[in-house]
């Protein structure tokens, strides 16, 4: 493990971006962190990553989470139907259009790119594959087309499609949940060391919405609503009276912000799952490419400002404890009114020791995107799960591995 820390007060923190299918490298990202020995306190996340949060600190098996979250996403991708087994006269026409029309293979002057290009078409061909799959059938362990869901009671607009304000419903994901989460665990009276933190915001007013279990009961309605991405087609939920959410991820898809602002105090160690990346090794090659670049863009982390706003208040707070002192070791001296003393002493306790959180560490661990496609985030295929998974657990590892080096060759 990384060095112990002196201060016990140091919180671990696991921030989770939404992404859909996209989860699963958060899965293995998580797997890994635990095998290294870490156990979070805090778990916030949004979109797929809230679900990966609940499941996570409410977890039926506290003693075997990861293996839990694995657990449920092999589910998920059992409930993924490949498009191929719709209709096999159909499959050929549709796979010469995508590969003739929407994946044409570039010019090329050797055989190795070639070789390498024919690849990444058979990828995104597959992705494409995967996307259709979950269009058309959903996935029955987690989202339906609204007119598939039998096993829920017909919403009365079905009939009125001019009417219709979501095509995708995601109650399914209720009764899977009910596997592996204890709700139990996550309320303010629950002995659960960890804390779990989801975010979704107000559809009428554009205000976050901030579930907190140290707060509130966490129920499945919340589970719904940071999930319920409204570009998805998933319906907004109605959390509480009147009161009605989309997913997160339309405000802030990397809830850090929103931990630092429900647990001010004490001192942060943050491992960040980024699954749209920041920064990429060559430009966009065509349009494809391009929107899914602009939609990595308008996902990925933006909480540096928060960061650098976290260090500069640490230094602001570090000059007011030096000032705090003098006055305090001073005060007969120079003969301050007791009114002024508490009035100091209130305003310190304020500012200094309720708002008084530095990030000691942060560890940003980010999908690798060797072949960019728009529509990786709604494929659930067996294959492309697993090796998010996989993945998820290499990089958090490598990660973790790289900073413990750094600190061992330090002076």
């Amino acid at each position: 493990m990384l060095n112990e820390e002196k201060d016990k007060d140091i919180e671990k923190v696991l921030i989770l971006q939404g992404g859909g299918s996209l989860g699963a490298f958060g899965c293995g990202v998580y797997k890994s962190i635990v095998k290294q020995g870490f156990i979070m306190d805090i778990i916030a996340g949004t979109s797929i990553g809230g679900i990966n949060a609940a499941i996570i600190a409410g977890s039926k098996d506290e003693d075997n989470a990861a293996q839990k979250l694995e657990e449920f996403w092999i589910e998920l991708s059992e409930g993924f139907i490949p498009i191929k087994d719709f209709n096999e006269r159909n499959l050929e026409y549709i796979e010469k259009f995508y590969k003739n029309l929407l994946l044409p293979l570039p010019l090329t002057d050797t055989m190795s790119d070639l070789q390498t290009q024919k690849h990444q078409q058979k990828v995104k061909y597959d992705q494409i594959q995967s996307f259709s799959s979950s269009a058309v059938f959903g996935n029955s362990k987690f989202f339906m087309p609204r007119w598939l869901v039998y096993d829920e009671p017909l919403d009365s607009g079905i009939f009125n499609p001019a009417k219709w304000t979501y095509i995708y419903d995601h109650r399914p994901l209720i009764r899977i949940l009910e596997k592996y989460v204890d709700y139990e665990k996550l309320n303010p009276h629950s002995n659960n060391k960890t804390r779990v933190i989801l975010t979704a915001v107000n559809v009428v007013n554009a205000r976050p919405l901030v579930f907190d279990s140290h707060h509130m009961q966490i129920k499945p309605k919340h589970i719904l609503a940071t999930s319920a991405y409204p570009l998805y087609n998933f319906p907004y939920v109605e959390v509480e009276k009147g009161v009605y959410a989309w997913d997160g991820g339309l405000l802030s898809n990397t809830p850090l912000r929103e931990v630092l602002d429900a647990s001010p105090i004490k001192n942060k160690k943050i491992f960040l799952v980024e699954n749209y990346p920041k920064k990429i090794n060559h430009l966009p090659g065509n349009l494809g490419e391009v929107h899914h670049r602009a939609r990595d863009i308008i996902f990925s982390d933006k909480t540096e400002h928060s960061i650098k706003m976290s260090e500069i208040i640490t230094r602001y707070l570090d000059f007011i404890e030096d000032l705090y002192q003098i006055v305090n070791n001073n005060k007969d001296r120079i003969q301050l009114e007791d009114k002024v003393v508490k009035k100091i002493n209130r305003k310190y306790k304020k500012y200094r020791q309720d708002h008084g959180a530095q990030i000691k560490e942060i560890f940003y661990i980010s999908r690798d995107e060797e072949f960019p496609h728009i529509y990786e985030n709604a494929d659930f295929s067996p294959k492309t799960i697993f090796g998010s998974i996989k993945e998820g657990e290499e990089k958090a590892y490598k990660v973790i591995e790289s900073h413990r080096t750094k600190i061992k060759q330090r002076p």
